[in-house]
């Protein structure tokens, strides 16, 4: 990943690897076992700002990443994207540094650089050589404090965002049913949105909203400090007071509940857009381990998810896939969402075939996780993928990084990435089938359809940019 300007192109690749860390979808020939714990050093400067560092001595590398306790899915209706918006603008320049010029800082430094926004958190990270910390501390705490916004930067950066828009969700049938999955199970949560933001939105944006926004949500009291690498704790400690501490906390307005409200019956949504492809997206609401009473259904519900698509050997790929049944199939589950969530399905069927009988193939699988309990080497196939995974994690600063502030800014103790193959080692397939019949019922079921139509079937006619057609 190079040093950009323009976070958004590799935030969309950083997202899917983020995934990664919350479901089980990873393919690692490496040894098992059980990793040594994280030995993280924790502080709270005066402002609010919590700092969470882990030292890694293998190579004279750190990364640091901060992390505000925001995301599109705090976003009040007729400003949707503009946490996304937002992350494009924190790169056009504070009081101190022109536009770019902090990325170009880093590049000067053969570090990296980037940004992400999740619909739970909105995060900027840098990687570059340990002794070259305190220069990354000082512009990231600048900007946190000194912002400048500048209308013309504001016009011409709208112009990128909006361009994204047509080319990740306008001209991608996939997106746009991903989209409307979200939109159409989601009533009154903030996942209802894409994070990207409605496009109608995204045109009314003014630079007021963005003001608003820097206001409410970009203050050390609402963000998360992690540094990982060749650093002493407490260097990084003097270091965090001397850039941050100065920095003023601000009274923060507690967040409106944003609550999904019990649904009580399939829902069904139909898109018919130029496609080469049909689809079917399947999005089962269920807890996450922020939500759940009890931690044991989460993990078994990142099981389950691994049992379907963990990997090549899963039953996805290898009952309907590699039968020739269906074109790819896929499974995922966020473990670490903010809110309830969904576990979702998706397939592309054969040539000729209904997307009736790719439902019905999906339908299958999950009904056979609730009649049958799953087999015992199934099962220790997919937490030996876990715990290989870990291992592998582990191996990167960024990664370690990336599991501390998660954890942390969704609202879990950053502990308990230490605990996460703890957890699925601890899951039983009774514990599968269990979640499966409590969670995989049509009640919470919503079935988005992609039925491909003719790319010349309505020339004139304008593609909606409203609440029926997600990016990240």
């Amino acid at each position: 990943m190079l040093p950009i300007r323009r976070p958004f192109p590799h935030a969309t690749t950083f997202l899917i690897a983020l995934a990664a860390l919350a479901t089980l979808a990873v393919i690692l020939a490496l040894p098992t076992g059980a990793a040594q714990a994280m030995e993280v050093h924790e502080r709270s400067l005066d402002n609010g700002l919590k700092v969470l560092v882990l030292p890694d001595e293998r190579a004279p590398v750190v990364t640091h990443q901060i992390w505000y306790k925001v995301g599109s899915a705090d976003e009040p209706g007729g400003i949707t994207g503009i946490a996304h918006m937002f992350e494009h603008m924190m790169f056009k320049g504070t009081e101190n540094l022109g536009p770019g010029e902090f990325s170009d800082i880093i590049a000067r430094l053969g570090g990296e650089e980037n940004a992400f926004t999740g619909r739970d958190f909105t995060g900027y990270f840098q990687t570059l050589a340990a002794d070259e910390l305190s220069t990354v501390m000082r512009w990231e705490a600048d900007r946190m404090a000194n912002l400048k916004l500048d209308p013309e930067e504001f016009t011409r950066e709208k112009e990128v965002v909006k361009e994204e828009w047509r080319s990740r969700v306008r001209d991608n049938p996939n997106a746009r049913l991903s989209q409307l999955l979200y939109a159409t199970a989601f009533t009154s949560s903030g996942y209802h949105h894409p994070i990207i933001g409605w496009n109608t939105d995204v045109e009314a944006y003014t630079i007021d909203d963005l003001q608003a926004w820097y206001r409410s949500h970009y203050a050390p009291n609402n963000a998360t400090l992690v540094v990982v690498g060749a650093v002493d704790p407490e260097a990084v400690f003097s270091l965090a007071e001397q850039y941050y501490a100065p920095v003023a906390s601000r009274d923060l307005a507690p967040a409106k509940p944003r609550e999904e409200m019990p649904q009580h019956g399939l829902k069904r949504a139909q898109l018919s857009v130029p496609a080469q492809l049909p689809h079917v997206s399947m999005g089962y609401k269920v807890p996450s381990l922020v939500t759940v009473e009890d931690s044991r259904r989460a993990y078994a519900l990142a099981v389950a998810s691994g049992i379907l698509a963990g990997d090549s050997g899963a039953r996805l790929h290898n009952d309907l896939v590699r039968q020739g049944k269906l074109s790819n199939a896929s499974a995922s589950y966020n473990l670490n969402a903010r809110q309830t969530t969904l576990f979702r399905l998706d397939a592309t069927p054969k040539d000729g075939q209904s997307l009736d009988k790719v439902e019905a193939l999906l339908r299958e699988q999950i009904e056979r996780l609730k009649r049958e309990p799953v087999g015992k080497d199934e099962l220790n196939r997919i937490k030996a993928q876990v715990a290989a995974s870990d291992v592998y994690e582990r191996d990167s600063l960024f990664y370690q990084g990336m599991k501390l502030g998660m954890y942390e800014t969704v609202g879990l103790d950053y502990q308990l990435a230490d605990r996460f193959v703890e957890g699925i080692r601890a899951v039983t397939a009774e514990d599968v089938q269990a979640v499966a019949r409590a969670f995989f019922r049509d009640q919470a079921l919503t079935i988005a359809t992609l039925e491909p139509q003719s790319a010349d079937a309505t020339p004139n006619q304008p593609i909606p940019t409203g609440g029926v057609d997600r990016v990240h």
